[in-house]
């Protein structure tokens, strides 16, 4: 039994997490939200779980290095300079960041790299997701995340490859590209699909999210099994042996 502290508590997926929580064998430390006590929370758990915000995260990694606890990352909306303090992090205790924390979005992931490298440039890539209409950030981190693994998967930066927000007349789709879509609206919890659009065909593949207790169970999973791992960046491929 491991006793976990969730930054973010007051939130949606905070208080998912918390309802996991009770649900498990494990014990809830407590939550944290903007300008409380992050590292007392850090020291009273044995592993945090971060579902808060990109200008929170520094202090989040700090208050974990200072307890000596793993930390899971769920926060999206994150740039580079996150990234790099994720990375820094990384060298003194252990943590997961994923733009989503569904096991079924990382089965989702993997088959997406295998596609995207099975079959070439010569199919072309979209990524269109769908969330509820208080989302703030897009494309989804869960886009990002699948638009990675397709990248990966070709040997090519997603930075330079990505087309985002398609408007007018746009001329002809470049070669190569991993386009985005984002719809909003109502109350989706997520909806994602990974088209690969070859000549005369098209493979489709799709993860539709029905209840963010998913994503709160799969938080948790992740957590638990971060404890007692050495330093590092893991991800959720890692949580399920992929």
């Amino acid at each position: 039994m491991a006793a976990i502290g969730i930054i973010g508590r007051e939130g949606r997926m905070g208080q998912a997490i918390a309802a996991a929580v009770e649900a498990s064998e494990h014990k809830l430390a407590g939550g944290a939200d903007k300008g409380e006590d992050v590292a007392g929370l850090a020291d009273a758990s044995n592993a945090l779980i971060d579902f808060s915000a990109p200008a929170a995260l520094e202090g989040n990694l700090h208050a974990a290095i200072g307890a000596g606890i793993p930390i899971l990352i769920g926060t999206t909306g994150l740039e580079d300079r996150h990234h790099r303090a994720i990375d820094e992090a990384a060298h003194a205790v252990p943590v997961l960041q994923t733009g989503n924390t569904s096991l079924g979005v990382t089965m989702l992931a993997k088959l997406v790299r295998e596609a995207a490298g099975a079959l070439g440039p010569g199919w072309d890539i979209e990524i269109v997701e769908m969330h509820h209409r208080n989302k703030v950030d897009a494309p989804s981190g869960t886009a990002l995340l699948l638009g990675e693994a397709a990248a990966n998967a070709r040997g090519v930066d997603l930075a330079d490859n990505a087309e985002r927000g398609r408007d007018g007349h746009t001329g002809a789709r470049g070669d190569g590209a991993i386009g985005f879509a984002s719809l909003r609206g109502g109350t989706v919890a997520g909806e994602h699909s990974v088209i690969l659009a070859g000549e005369n065909e098209r493979i489709v593949l799709s993860h539709v999210a029905e209840d963010r207790a998913l994503f709160a169970r799969g938080a948790l999973t992740g957590a638990a099994w971060l404890i007692g791992r050495e330093p590092g960046r893991y991800t959720m491929e890692d949580v399920l042996g992929l």
